[in-house]
């Protein structure tokens, strides 16, 4: 009996347990228009991930870019944050890109755009050396 016991105890740690995640943001390019997002998780975890959050989070980041939303480009990277015994590895951050949509705001973006009235656009060749 003690020996059923203790293959359930085993079996119990080794499945993990289920545990909710959220995404949080952690880089990003504003002139890519590109959000990253990610959660850290442990060895032994089974993450259970909400998408409609990473989209609002990201969506939420690119808005402040002026951009209109944001998609997912794909998959996720994972990367071990904090390795264990044997080579193993204890915890792990898991990261996943977002493409802000929309043209985005280029004033925002600390890009200066500068407005020239149209009769100042003709080129005057008179006065240019070639």
């Amino acid at each position: 009996m003690k020996k059923l016991l203790a293959a359930a105890a085993v079996v119990l740690m080794l499945s993990g347990c289920s545990s909710t995640k959220d995404w949080a943001a952690t880089g990003g390019s504003r002139a890519d228009g590109v959000v990253r997002l990610s959660f850290v998780h442990g060895a032994f975890e089974k993450p259970v991930l909400n998408e409609s959050q990473a989209v609002a989070l990201a969506s939420k980041r690119c808005a402040t870019w002026g951009y209109s939303g944001a998609e997912a480009f794909g998959g996720t990277t994972s990367q071990c944050n904090m390795p264990g015994g044997l080579g193993g590895c204890n915890q792990f951050i898991v990261t996943k890109e977002y493409q802000c949509l929309g043209q985005g705001n280029g004033q925002q973006a600390g890009v200066y755009v500068e407005s020239v009235p149209a009769e100042e656009k003709q080129i005057d060749n008179r006065n240019r050396w070639f």
